[in-house]
């Protein structure tokens, strides 16, 4: 596995994969928070194009990704993972939502673990999922982290 680190407001993310596509973003903080493993290999060049859309994700210039990626998900979660990036930059779907979308409205908790188990946080928009009320729920980066990505596409997509 491959990795980089790439600064953003939200700390260092770190990014790795393999075979040219990107399969993880961790944050640096947060119940999700990875680390390389002690058989990685550092190679900034390899996630050039992803650390580029990144920093223009962050400056309000991006709203949706164009990235190789590789998702090792089960048909489950992939259903869920297509249907986070239908979500439009600067809206907020609940995860009953989620569930009636994908055929299965009675599986809120399993989109939720899906949600949760997103391997590409920001580029597969997991923060962008809240509670039925409309409340802030669990996001591995970190609930201010989720607070200013929300609030970033809120004030990008109005200007």
């Amino acid at each position: 596995m491959q990795y980089c680190h790439v600064p953003s407001p939200v700390g260092d993310l770190l990014l790795a994969g393999s075979s040219g596509a990107l399969e993880l973003i961790s944050f640096p903080t947060g119940a999700k928070a990875r680390t390389p493993g002690p058989d990685w290999e550092h190679a900034e060049r390899a996630f050039a194009e992803a650390a580029t859309q990144l920093r223009a994700y962050f400056a309000g210039e991006l709203r949706v990704f164009d990235l190789d990626i590789r998702l090792a998900v089960t048909p489950f979660q992939d259903a869920v993972l297509g249907e986070l990036r239908r979500i439009p930059y600067g809206e907020t779907r609940t995860y009953g939502d989620i569930a009636a979308r994908i055929g299965r409205p009675k599986a809120v908790r399993a989109v939720g673990a899906a949600n949760g188990n997103n391997p590409l946080p920001i580029v597969i928009p997991c923060h962008r999922v809240v509670g039925a009320s409309g409340q802030l729920t669990g996001f591995g980066g970190g609930l201010e982290t989720k607070r200013y990505l929300l609030a970033l596409e809120k004030r990008t997509a109005l200007g």
